[in-house]
């Protein structure tokens, strides 16, 4: 089978002052993109917007609850559209001198690998789309696509086949990976509980919460909703 990943960051930067940092990957069977595309477009145009509105958590408000509502409800009913994700906590207190050669982006690769490889599997192929975050992704994403190869014995990279950078405006499925982090980082932040939150992502949140645990781990080998909660040793 032919798989596509499109992976999204959230609070990845060293000194963003963010004691979480969200790794994330919605993720389909690569036959089924344009189906989920046209999805997606058909239910812009359903709440009167434009089929190129960008579909990002900074922009989850109470006048457009009921658009983001409903793609999260698609989402849940569509069986071939999946996401992993991964909540680092105490990213601000790590020992990166200790445990990773003082080298933080050694720790980000660390937990890149966690987030994805429970779900790749040598039997099928894959192409991993990331978003652009910075000038210095390529040289990043270059190291991660080796390491991703080389824990999975695919050194010839049959397996995974490409890691590219994209812009998130191309792709409404990394969008809705953005969503999910979103979501995850505003929980783990503890915005739930501050009175003066955006209601509408309080509503989402609330919504998901009510789907899924937002706080635990789930099972390795959960498909729909996959969720890693990485704890630092003390």
């Amino acid at each position: 089978m032919n798989y596509n990943l499109y992976c999204d960051e959230s609070c990845h930067l060293q000194k963003d002052q963010s004691s979480i940092m969200v790794l994330g990957s919605m993720y389909c069977e690569a036959q089924t993109k344009k189906k989920i595309y046209e999805k997606i477009r058909s239910i812009k145009e359903k709440h009167n917007l434009s089929s190129r509105f960008e579909i990002k958590w900074t922009k989850v408000s109470l006048s457009k609850i009921d658009f983001y509502l409903e793609l999260l409800e698609y989402f849940w009913q569509t069986e071939f559209l999946c996401y992993r994700g991964l909540v680092a906590t105490g990213k601000n207190k790590l020992n990166h001198t200790k445990y990773n050669n003082g080298d933080y982006d050694l720790w980000y690769y660390k937990m890149y690998y966690l987030m994805i490889n429970p779900i790749i599997y040598p039997r099928n192929h894959y192409r991993i789309f990331i978003d652009i975050k910075d000038t210095r992704g390529g040289k990043k994403i270059q190291k991660l696509h080796e390491i991703l190869c080389n824990t999975k014995y695919d050194f010839d990279q049959k397996a995974i086949s490409q890691i590219a950078q994209i812009d998130s405006k191309q792709s409404e499925i990394l969008q809705l990976a953005d969503l999910l982090n979103g979501a995850l980082g505003f929980y783990h932040r503890g915005m739930v509980d501050e009175e003066k939150v955006n209601k509408g992502k309080l509503q989402f949140v609330q919504e998901l919460q009510k789907r899924a645990c937002l706080d635990c781990s789930t099972e390795r080998n959960a498909e729909k909703y996959n969720l890693f909660i990485w704890n630092p040793r003390e």
